[in-house]
């Protein structure tokens, strides 16, 4: 499976301004984005929940050369918690609820721009990989966190 790349940041954000799709980049694409010094093999977006934005998010992703089938459309529509898909030239995870954050509307609100990605706050992102308790970012967290003092400090 090969990185993720800066060029496909940039496909993700242009389909879904083209489609006034609701989204925040989170995880280590959302942090890398931010500037922190890693890799990732996917994306994560957190989605805003409702069948309006997932059905602008449907067109996006077709936009995007990802093919999917009708339940997969469907679980975009009505928000399903967690969506994978590997049916485009990269791997996506659409995330309608993450670990360790409320609300949509509270993290846009406390979101970052930069260079007009829609990226959640470094905090956010430390908490959701908190509250996700999954091994690999147990093991990541220490230098998220020391990250995340070094941005906030600057």
């Amino acid at each position: 499976m090969a990185a993720f790349e800066y060029r496909q940041a940039l496909e993700i954000r242009d389909a879904c301004a083209r489609h006034r799709v609701r989204y925040l980049f989170i995880g280590k694409a959302g942090a890398i984005l931010l500037g922190y010094p890693d890799t990732t093999q996917d994306a994560d977006l957190f989605v805003e929940r409702s069948t309006e934005n997932g059905e602008r998010l449907v067109h996006a992703l077709r936009d995007l050369g990802f093919s999917l089938s009708a339940q997969e459309a469907q679980e975009i529509r009505r928000g399903k918690a967690f969506i994978q898909t590997k049916s485009g030239a990269f791997d996506l995870n659409l995330i309608f609820a993450p670990d360790g954050i409320e609300r949509f509307d509270d993290a846009w609100n406390r979101r970052v721009d930069v260079e007009g990605f829609p990226v959640c706050d470094i905090d956010d992102i430390v908490s959701s990989k908190r509250a996700a308790n999954r091994q690999k970012d147990k093991e990541s967290l220490p230098r998220l966190i020391s990250f995340r003092n070094w941005l906030k400090q600057r």
